[in-house]
C-alpha cells in the first residue's frame, strides 16, 4: 500500500469516527432532555440501569441509523478539504488516475460495510429487543402484550389448515377452533370445536378439544357427522407458531429471521413482506457505503467557488433525498402486493446511477 493510500484511508476512517463521535453525544443530550422526567417517575430505576439497558442500546440503534449520513458527510468534508488545499491537483499531476485515487476510499468503504453488516445482522436485533422492552415499560408505561391473538389462520401441511378466532398464549387456550383437511381441492374432513387447549406432554403437541363436531366426507359424497364432549388429539403446531407480529422482525437475528420466514411460508402465512423488508434492508443499507463514498468523492474532489460549504450543501440535499427514499420504500415494501426485494434496493439503484454519472463527470 502506497503512502498516499495510507494517508487517505487514515483520513477516511478518522473522519468517519470523528463525525459519529460528534453526532451521537448531541443526539443523546437531546434524547435525555426529553426523557429525564419520565426516568424520574420511576424511583426504582437507577442510573446504571438507564445507561446499561437504555442508552447503550440507544447508541447502537442510533449509530446504525446515522451511519450512512456520518460516512457521507465525513468523506465529502475531508475530500473537499483535499481539493481546497490543491492536494488533488498534485495527485493528478503525479499521473495518478481518478480510478486509482478511489482505491483507498473503497478499502475504507469495505471496512465500514463489513462492520455494518455484522451490526445489522447480529448486534442491532438484540439491542432493539432490550431497547423496546425498556421503552415500553418505563417511558410509554405500556408493556406490549402479545399474549392475546385474534383471527389466526395457519397451514399445518400441504392439505391441512386451522383457524382460531381467539387464543390466549398465557393460558394456552383458544375459542372457535376449526380444522380442515383437503384432498387437492376437495374437503375430506373438518373439525369444529368451541375451545382448544394446549397440553404440555414432552415434545408431542397435544390439544384438548371441547364440544367437538367432526365432519368426515366419504367417497360417494355422503357426510358422517359425529359429536364428542371432549377429545385429546395431536396437531402439528405449537402455540408460539400462532404468533405473527411485524414488530418482531427487528428483534430477530438474521438466522432466526430466515428460519421464521421459512416456517411461516410452510404454515401458509399471508403477508410476510414486513419481515422480508427488514431482512433485505440489513444488507442493502451497508452496501450503500460504496455508493455514498463514490458520490462524496466525486462531489468533494471538484474545487468549487464557495469552498467546502457548497459541496456540503449539495451533499446534505442528496442525503435528505436518500433517507426520504429509504423511508418511503420501507412502507411500500411492507404492503401485500409489493416486491420487497426490488423496493428495498431501489434507493441504491437510483443513487448508484447518480454515483456513476458524478464519477464520469469528476474524471473529466
Amino acid at each position: 500500500m502506497r503512502i498516499l493510500d495510507k494517508y487517505i484511508l487514515k483520513k477516511y476512517l478518522t473522519s468517519f469516527v470523528f463525525v459519529l463521535l460528534i453526532l451521537i453525544p448531541v443526539i443523546i443530550a437531546i434524547n435525555l432532555s426529553e426523557k429525564i422526567d419520565k426516568f424520574l417517575r420511576h424511583p426504582d430505576l437507577t442510573a446504571g440501569t438507564i445507561i446499561k439497558e437504555y442508552y447503550v442500546n440507544f447508541i447502537v440503534n442510533i449509530g446504525n441509523m446515522i451511519l450512512p449520513l456520518a460516512l457521507f458527510v465525513s468523506v465529502l468534508f475531508f475530500t473537499s478539504k483535499l481539493a481546497g488545499n490543491t492536494e488533488i491537483i498534485a495527485i493528478s499531476n503525479a499521473k495518478i488516475s481518478f480510478k486509482r485515487f478511489l482505491k483507498p476510499y473503497f478499502i475504507g468503504a469495505t471496512i465500514v460495510t463489513v462492520f455494518s453488516l455484522i451490526l445489522n445482522h447480529f448486534i442491532v436485533p438484540n439491542s432493539n429487543k432490550i431497547y423496546e422492552e425498556f421503552d415500553n415499560t418505563y417511558i410509554k408505561n405500556k408493556p406490549k402484550d402479545y399474549s392475546r391473538l385474534e383471527n389466526v389462520n395457519i397451514q399445518l401441511s400441504e392439505n391441512e389448515y386451522i383457524y382460531i378466532k381467539n387464543y390466549n398464549l398465557k393460558r394456552n387456550i383458544g375459542s372457535d377452533f376449526s380444522y380442515e383437511k383437503y384432498d387437492g381441492l376437495v374437503l375430506k374432513e373438518k373439525f369444529l370445536a368451541d375451545n382448544i387447549r394446549y397440553i404440555e406432554k414432552d415434545s408431542v403437541f397435544t390439544y384438548n378439544l371441547t364440544n367437538l363436531y367432526k365432519r368426515k366426507i366419504i367417497n360417494d359424497g355422503d357426510d358422517i357427522i359425529s359429536y364428542k364432549r371432549k377429545l385429546d388429539t395431536l396437531f402439528n403446531f405449537k402455540p408460539d407458531d400462532l404468533l405473527h407480529v411485524d414488530a418482531f422482525a427487528k428483534e430477530m437475528q438474521t438466522p432466526e429471521l430466515l428460519n421464521y420466514i421459512k416456517k411461516s411460508k410452510e404454515r401458509g402465512r399471508g403477508n410476510l413482506n414486513a419481515y422480508l423488508v427488514e431482512l433485505y434492508k440489513r444488507t442493502s443499507l451497508p452496501m450503500a457505503s460504496y455508493i455514498l463514498t463514490l458520490i462524496a468523492v466525486a462531489l468533494g474532489s471538484v474545487k468549487r467557488r464557495g469552498g467546502v460549504g457548497v459541496n456540503l450543501t449539495i451533499g446534505v440535499v442528496l442525503m435528505f433525498i436518500y433517507v426520504f427514499l429509504l423511508k418511503i420504500v420501507e412502507v411500500l415494501g411492507a404492503s401485500a402486493d409489493a416486491n420487497p426485494l426490488f423496493l428495498v434496493w431501489l434507493p441504491n439503484i437510483v443513487f448508484g446511477g447518480v454515483a456513476i454519472y458524478l464519477y464520469f463527470n469528476a474524471r473529466k
